[in-house]
């Protein structure tokens, strides 16, 4: 079971912004703890984001992603414009993608940092693709 989620940033209030903008919509409360900043919902994994540790810069790990699941297709579109509105960058519109399954529709984003982070809904309830 996943525990929690560590994401390094130099700027902390920065990333926190960007954070705030994906993770606030998607019901997790925001608490400056001192060393960062702590994203938490009842029965998720918080996502916490700090400097890294060792005093270095943060850095992007080649291959990394998280994904955040969203209720609705329109919900992907609010958070991938909200997290480019609070300095993120696209990584790829929202929309279906033909590598996934028919009801996977989803938005990335890289983060102030440059973290690469993906929204998406897969609620067959939502539509398919073509649809």
């Amino acid at each position: 079971m996943l525990g929690y989620v560590m994401i390094g940033a130099d700027d902390v209030p920065g990333s926190g912004r960007f954070y705030s903008a994906i993770l606030g919509p998607l019901g997790y409360d925001r608490k400056d703890d001192g060393h960062g900043i702590v994203f938490s919902r009842p029965d998720t994994p918080d996502v916490y984001v700090v400097r890294p540790f060792d005093g270095r810069s943060a850095t992007v790990g080649n291959g990394s992603m998280l994904a955040f699941r969203a209720a609705a297709h329109a919900l992907v579109r609010t958070l991938h414009a909200a997290g480019i509105a609070a300095g993120g960058r696209d990584e790829g519109a929202p929309g279906f993608r033909a590598d996934y399954s028919e009801h996977f529709y989803v938005a990335y984003l890289r983060d102030p940092v440059g973290n690469k982070l993906a929204l998406f809904c897969n609620d067959p309830a939502e539509g398919r693709r073509g649809a």
